[in-house]
């Protein structure tokens, strides 16, 4: 499977940053982020079989984590893995940075 920022290049988006911190001397990481833009992007895992996101504790400090993250002036669009695989993120991603792009990669 093709990583996540190459489909990104390929499809004519900047290259996104892995892992990254934000909010030092935090350990806070987005999954995927655009610095400059300051857009990132959260593959939320576990949804439906009872995982990290949607159990109380961790979904509170997850929101720790986002209200921080909008404070320092972050926008932050979420995705399930089915839409990582399936390239629908990078759909996503091209639209919160106002840049069109289609199905496949093709703009």
């Amino acid at each position: 499977m093709v990583s996540f920022d190459r489909l990104c290049v390929a499809a004519g988006l900047p290259t996104p940053v892995a892992e990254y911190r934000f909010a030092p001397p935090r350990r806070w990481r987005f999954d995927w982020a655009w610095l400059e833009p300051r857009l990132a992007l959260e593959v939320q895992g576990g949804l439906f079989t009872g995982g990290r996101h949607s159990r109380g504790p961790a979904l509170l400090r997850e929101h720790e984590k986002l209200n921080r993250a909008a404070a320092l002036g972050w926008r932050v669009c979420f995705v399930v893995p089915g839409q990582m695989a399936s390239g629908e993120a990078v759909l996503i991603a091209g639209a919160a940075l106002g840049l069109c792009v289609e199905q496949g990669g093709e703009r």
